[in-house]
């Protein structure tokens, strides 16, 4: 599977990744800081409950950053990760302003 060129290098702290027991509201406050800090962040996802989580958060963010006029674009990609051992599919968001 070919994976679409990723903005931020593979390093724990440049992704943020989000689980089914996430809490969104916390999770858009950390895209939020993210996109004012770098311009852009990554989310990584396993999962459909943790997919869910990281939409609500994704769209909560973008209540929280509209004030400042920053509207926000979301561009899922597949990506292939090892989680003990075992090969699976991710869901990653590249969320930046348009």
């Amino acid at each position: 599977m070919v994976e679409a060129p990723s903005k931020i290098t593979e390093k724990a702290t440049d992704l943020l990744r989000v689980s089914s027991k996430s809490n969104p509201n916390s999770v858009a406050g950390a895209i939020a800081s993210v996109l004012r800090i770098k311009g852009f962040v990554e989310i990584q996802a396993v999962g459909a409950g943790a997919i869910n989580q990281a939409v609500k958060a994704i769209a909560i963010a973008r209540g929280f950053v509209a004030p400042v006029g920053m509207d926000l674009a979301c561009v899922p990609t597949f990506s292939q990760i090892e989680i003990n051992g075992e090969e699976r599919t991710a869901i990653r968001f590249l969320v930046e302003p348009r």
